[in-house]
């Protein structure tokens, strides 16, 4: 078990816990992390993958509710360049990942409790 606090040189392009409070932050990181995921080429993380398009689909509807529509938002600029980081540690990436994702998803369930602004 990796800790999602836990540093690991080379994925510092994995968002972190910083608070989600608004819902286009919200679909931007759930973006990023669908980028992530996608580029691991891995099994395990695929249906994943698949929920979080739906998650998003879910706050453009909950956006669109509110009278303030997203923008869809795109994954990381430089994530071409990453290239190297994840074919040297596949598997880290993919722990460090799905650590970090389950606790943004857990602090997201939190703040649309609060009804998070657009």
């Amino acid at each position: 078990s990796v800790s999602s606090k836990q540093r690991v040189a080379g994925l510092d392009f994995i968002p972190g816990l910083q608070p989600v409070l608004s819902l286009s932050k919200m679909d931007q990181t759930l973006a990023i992390y669908q980028q992530i995921l996608t580029s691991l080429h891995s099994r395990n993380v695929v249906q994943i993958s698949n929920d979080l398009e739906n998650l998003r689909d879910l706050l453009h509807l909950l956006a669109s509710s509110k009278s303030c529509p997203l923008p869809r938002a795109r994954g990381l600029e430089t994530f071409e360049s990453l290239g190297g980081v994840l074919e040297a540690s596949l598997y880290s990436t993919e722990v460090v990942a799905l650590s970090r994702l389950q606790a943004a998803l857990q602090d997201m369930l939190r703040r649309l409790d609060l009804s998070p602004g657009c």
